[in-house]
């Protein structure tokens, strides 16, 4: 344990050398990071092999497999989110305004880093280097707790870019990870707030809410995602049936999937004969309201506890609402303000979906796969937060600082 305060003491230190690195280092470095994750895909991929086979004995669910499987394509991803990032601007020093009092003091806002980031994840794998990059960039220090079942690729991840980026000139003890499978390091960890600033867990709603209720630390969020499309009656039914099979199939094992469909009832004797079809000729199971299933005759009731899960996985949860008012309702209630789709020709009802759903990311007439980071234009992300400070929504270089005043005089006092 005594070796856990250490690592965060030398974080704390590095973050200090880190902060001030140039915009050229820290993107020189982030370039060679990526040519190093290409070239080191043979043992990366025979450690995620291990765990594949661990979770496999383990019985781990077929979502969280996804979620921990690493392939070629997945880590040519990887190397290209780093590249993003380096072409991305440097938000450390950026003036975010000036103005001068009565006095001639001059007063301005200025980004700076955060300081020490502890990052506390699940299953997958690639977080480990898009949350490397990240931080990397932004100036700060980070601190790497992975999940058991993904310890052997986020090893191998973790090593290739630590080495490198400490070869291309990033402090040594700014890039840490912690490899014990105790879990007792969390507790220890999440009471280090003397020398951690900000703590990012990613995992289920369990991790999470362990997270919160025990640490020091000031902690941003992402409890689970129950994502909503709504189909307004005066959809076009074909794109809606494109965004809709997209935001549940696509990759359902994700916080941005879909995991209830609402239909507007004049839509839905012409929505949902062939929506449902397809889903369920992609294998997912639906499990449907009483008005879905006078429909629909074959398909399981929704439970009331259906309307709150996040399955992550091929099933879905199907209501026909009276109209848009019940569909915001619903996701008041029931939703976990994450993100939520209107798909509609009607401008008025459009904007008043965006207007009184509160969450973290709304959309019309687009699926809500695309809360991401890298999607944004974000190079990649730390979290989706659905918190409504410090940050919210995907969390990028800009929500990875803070910010200090910078005061110029020329002999002021204060009366």
């Amino acid at each position: 344990m005594d070796n856990i305060i250490e690592i965060a003491k030398r974080a704390k230190e590095s973050s200090r050398v880190i902060a001030n690195l140039s915009s050229k280092v820290k993107d020189n470095a982030l370039k060679e990071m990526s040519r190093a994750l290409i070239e080191a895909s043979e043992p990366i991929l025979s450690a995620n092999e291990k765990d594949m086979k661990d979770g496999e004995r383990k019985g781990l669910s077929r979502a969280m497999l996804d979620r921990l499987k690493l392939n070629p394509s997945r880590i040519r991803g990887m190397s290209d989110s780093l590249v993003s990032i380096s072409e991305l601007k440097d938000p450390v020093g950026e003036v975010l305004g000036m103005r001068k009092r009565p006095n001639g003091l001059r007063i301005g806002k200025v980004r700076v880093p955060i300081g020490v980031i502890l990052v506390i994840y699940e299953s997958r794998p690639n977080v480990t280097s898009d949350v490397i990059g990240l931080t990397l960039k932004s100036g700060n220090s980070v601190i790497l707790r992975g999940g058991s079942e993904a310890l052997n690729s986020n090893i191998a991840i973790h090593r290739v870019l630590s080495e490198t980026a400490e070869r291309e000139g990033i402090p040594g003890n700014s890039i840490n990870m912690i490899v014990t499978k105790d879990k007792k390091t969390v507790s220890l960890l999440l009471g280090l707030n003397q020398y951690i600033d900000l703590c990012i867990p990613r995992g289920g709603e369990e991790l999470i809410k362990k997270v919160s209720d025990e640490s020091k630390i000031p902690v941003i969020k992402h409890y689970k995602g129950v994502c909503h499309t709504y189909v307004d009656e005066d959809a076009d039914l074909n794109m809606a049936e494109k965004i809709a099979f997209n935001a549940k199939v696509q990759r359902p094992g994700v916080c941005n999937a879909m995991e209830t469909l609402l239909v507007h009832k004049d839509a839905a004797i012409r929505f949902l004969p062939s929506m449902l079809k397809k889903l369920r000729d992609a294998g997912v199971e639906i499990r449907g309201c009483p008005v879905t299933r006078n429909i629909i005759k074959d398909i399981k009731p929704a439970t009331e506890e259906d309307w709150y899960t996040e399955y992550l996985d091929l099933i879905l949860s199907v209501k026909v609402v009276e109209d848009i008012d019940e569909a915001i309702r619903h996701i008041r209630v029931y939703g976990s303000m994450h993100s939520d789709a209107i798909v509609t020709d009607n401008y008025e009802r459009a904007m008043k979906f965006l207007d009184e759903v509160d969450s973290a990311c709304v959309y019309v007439n687009a699926s809500t796969r695309f809360t991401d980071g890298f999607e944004f234009g974000m190079g990649s992300e730390i979290g989706i937060s659905t918190d409504k400070f410090h940050a919210r929504g995907p969390m990028g270089l800009e929500e990875l600082t803070s910010y200090k005043y910078i005061i110029f005089g020329n002999g002021q006092i204060r009366e």
